[in-house]
């Protein structure tokens, strides 16, 4: 079997490299470059260390290596997304993007097509069930990413190798440090896909800019405060509001008057909700759920958290699905994206934009 590996100089997906090589294959790594360092020099940008890295771990196993440049896609199909869902007030997710035009989208256009497998060190994993192949969870449910993937489509799950996603984290690392791995002791990554730690507002403020408004406290309908771009701020943010007298929360945006408003106290009840609407909704590969035209029982997740929430899911028309929450949740913010998991959390299944 011919399989393209993503390598990023990361400890997952150097320690994925190894579990392919013990299990018999011989792979060719794949780094992706963006080229950050063109767009602003002032960008905390790691490429040439995950280069060097990526080179050794090619050497070390004596695999074929190539680095390829996605650049112009990136900009155009990630953070052009980015930049404008912000411009709209909403809260974006690039790293569902970048899984779905870049590692899965351009790359197997350019390259991947030309394998037969492509390997990645997500902690997912996939399942066949009556000849169809589902996205399912990792045994770590803690570092489970099968929600920044959910957003692919079957072709693109069907061809996909996750040589981790039946392993715990500590172990990833054992292994890394048995094996003697650069990347063994080096952190994870926090930073949008390909961005790394990067200062958030900087990099917004950079193509942006800043622009002055009001906040507002949502039940008084006074002026607290003042603002430099509601673009800087995301529903449920709590730090960086420069408000005393708090704790304040975000609790909703006005684009069209540049306007945050706020709710004040440790645990305010309007930043709670159970109601999520979603559109652009669509199933990952099968639909085990039916019509959906009843409450059908499910798990979801609204944000990257080890939570899977219980709820249910119908749809109200042709372009709405409702997920209502057993619980209420906090912060649910317009623009990420929910994902719905099977009951039992064991597949991933669909997701869909919050309205």
């Amino acid at each position: 079997m011919n399989i393209a590996m993503l390598a990023s100089g990361g400890v997952d997906s150097s320690v994925a490299v190894y579990q392919l090589k013990e299990a018999g294959y011989t792979p060719t790594l794949f780094y992706i470059r963006i080229g950050m360092e063109d767009k602003d020099k002032n960008l905390d940008c790691h490429s040439e260390e995950d280069i060097e890295i990526v080179t050794y771990i090619a050497r070390k196993y004596g695999c074929p290596m190539e680095i390829v440049s996605l650049h112009n896609e990136y900009w155009e199909y990630v953070m052009g997304y980015a930049f404008e869902t912000i411009k709209r007030g909403l809260t974006p997710n690039p790293d569902v993007m970048c899984n779905k035009f870049i590692k899965f989208g351009f790359f197997e256009k350019y390259w991947g097509k030309d394998f037969d497998k492509i390997a990645t060190g997500h902690y997912a994993n996939t399942r066949i069930m009556d000849d169809i192949t589902y996205l399912a969870t990792a045994k770590d449910t803690i570092k489970d990413q099968t929600d920044f993937l959910a957003q692919l489509n079957h072709v693109q799950i069907s061809k996909l190798l996750f040589p981790i996603g039946n392993m715990m984290k500590d172990e990833v690392r054992t292994i890394a440090l048995q094996q003697n791995l650069p990347s063994a002791r080096r952190k994870d990554s926090q930073g949008i896909c390909f961005l790394g730690n990067i200062n958030y507002n900087q990099f917004i403020r950079n193509y942006l800019g800043e622009k002055e408004g009001d906040i507002i406290d949502l039940k008084s309908g006074h002026i607290v405060g003042r603002h430099k771009g509601y673009w800087f701020h995301t529903i449920g943010q709590r730090k960086g509001l420069g408000l005393s007298g708090g704790p304040w929360f975000v609790i909703k945006k006005d684009p069209e008057q540049n306007i945050l408003y706020v709710s004040n106290g440790s645990d305010p009840e309007t930043q709670y909700g159970n109601i999520l609407d979603l559109s652009g909704f669509q199933f990952i590969s099968g639909n085990p759920l039916g019509d959906l035209s009843h409450d059908t029982p499910i798990t979801f997740k609204n944000r990257h958290t080890p939570e899977f929430t219980p709820g249910t899911i119908q749809r109200i028309n042709n372009n709405i699905v409702r997920i209502t929450s057993d619980k209420k949740i906090q912060g649910i913010a317009p623009g990420q994206f929910g994902v719905i998991y099977s009951y039992d959390k064991k597949l991933c299944l669909a997701s869909g934009i919050i309205q």
